[in-house]
């Protein structure tokens, strides 16, 4: 399992196109069919590569739980980073109602291009209105960064979330990363939460910006939810340590 994230980025205002990465390879990739090579870089990891063409995979390419995630959806639908549109894209073709948002305005512009009838330049932190389904897919729960930004992801989760609204989203167990030979997980020397990562992205000679970005295990966002008035459920696993989660409001 590659360790990056599959979203767009994770900083809070709207990026400048000369420190967008992922933006440039999403334009060129939709203009002629290919792209150079997307870098990742993280201190704890070696150099990863996303491939492109994954961003604009058609619905029958997803893996089986994001299939789950865009079946579940209903009623007004925002998709939270979502880079070239692939979800949103999707979710139309089934006559779905969807809001696309993304900081980076060249995947903007490139949703827009390839028929998000409703794609805007935005940080999810900021965004007014009330949707009955949010996703964050592609790990996109790593938007908040870490475990100490939970409570103002929850809070602007509260305000977005119509009356019996849910949050679908996926994420990863990167517990393995730490996992000797003889099967044992030893996080010694590791400072705070072992999710918590930090990435720069660089495309051709276009380098982004570092940011934090969070891989959050089940048992932790489900005590997280708890704690800020929220339920979570486990409604798929994937096969390399990855599930689907649904948030909804605890009855008050």
């Amino acid at each position: 399992m590659n360790n990056f994230p599959c979203v767009s980025t994770v900083k809070m205002s709207v990026m400048k196109k000369e420190k967008d990465p992922i933006g440039h390879a999403i334009a060129d990739y939709h203009a002629t069919g290919k792209s150079a090579r997307l870098r990742v870089f993280s201190p704890m990891f070696d150099e990863d590569e996303i491939p492109v063409r994954t961003l604009f995979r058609p619905f029958d390419e997803m893996p089986a739980i994001e299939q789950e995630a865009l079946k579940a959806s209903r009623g007004s639908i925002l998709d939270v980073g979502a880079g070239a549109g692939c979800h949103s894209l999707a979710l139309q073709d089934m006559g779905q109602q969807v809001t696309a948002i993304d900081i980076s305005p060249l995947a903007v512009a490139t949703m827009r291009d390839r028929g998000v009838r409703d794609a805007r330049e935005q940080d999810f932190f900021t965004l007014d209105g009330q949707f009955d389904t949010i996703l964050m897919l592609m790990n996109g729960i790593g938007i908040v960064g870490s475990l100490s930004r939970m409570p103002a992801f929850f809070m602007q989760l509260e305000r977005l979330l119509a009356p019996g609204g849910q949050l679908l989203c996926d994420s990863s167990d990167i517990c393995y990363v730490f996992e000797d030979e003889n099967g044992f997980i030893d996080l010694t020397g590791i400072e705070g939460y072992y999710g918590e990562l930090t990435y720069q992205m660089q495309y051709k000679t276009i380098k982004g910006e570092p940011f934090p970005w969070l891989f959050i295990d089940a048992d932790t966002l489900t005590q997280q939810a708890a704690a800020h008035g929220f339920k979570a459920d486990i409604i798929a696993r994937g096969a390399h340590y990855d599930y689907l989660a649904r948030l909804i409001r605890r009855p008050h």
